[in-house]
Order: structure tokens, then C-alpha cells, then sequence
């Protein structure tokens, strides 16, 4: 039952940070960003999200950086569109 609730938890998060990417994310430095996969740990307390981009390595590494300084709005993001107690860091 755990797996189930992560799988749905995980595309739940995948369809919202994708919508985000598109029109909520105003950093520069994040190009053509697609959201790959998301994984979450079992607890629901850790998500590990994988992406891809099209560039090459210095604008791979610009997109990453915009991401982490991105990820407290994201966080913010998802804890008002999902509706659970503690959003995955």
C-alpha cells in the first residue's frame, strides 16, 4: 500500500513541477528543462527528482544551479497544490 501512495504521491509532484517549469519559474538560467521522473522514499519525506535538458554541459550545469536556488519556491509551490501534511524536500 506504501508503493502505491509514493507512485501517486510521485505523479502528482511530476504534473505540478512540470506545469511550474513552464510558467511559474522565472530564472534565466533554467532553459528547456523536462521533468524526467520523480522518486520518493518510502516515509513520503524525501523526493529525488530527475530532469533533463537540451544544451550542452555549461547549460546543463546553469539549469541545475537555477533548480537548487528554485527549490524553496518549488517546495512552496507544491505544499499549496498538494494536500498533505509535510511536502518531500
Amino acid at each position: 500500500m506504501t508503493v502505491k501512495r509514493a507512485e501517486k504521491v510521485g505523479e502528482a509532484i511530476h504534473e505540478i513541477l512540470s506545469a511550474l517549469l513552464i510558467k511559474g519559474v522565472k530564472d534565466p538560467r533554467i532553459g528547456f528543462t523536462t521533468i524526467t521522473g520523480v522518486k520518493l522514499s518510502d516515509d513520503l519525506h524525501l523526493a529525488t527528482i530527475y530532469f533533463t535538458v537540451v544544451g550542452d554541459e555549461e547549460e546543463k550545469r546553469a539549469t541545475a544551479d537555477g533548480l537548487n536556488s528554485a527549490r524553496g519556491f518549488l517546495r512552496r509551490e507544491l505544499s499549496k497544490n498538494l494536500r498533505m501534511r509535510y511536502v518531500p524536500d
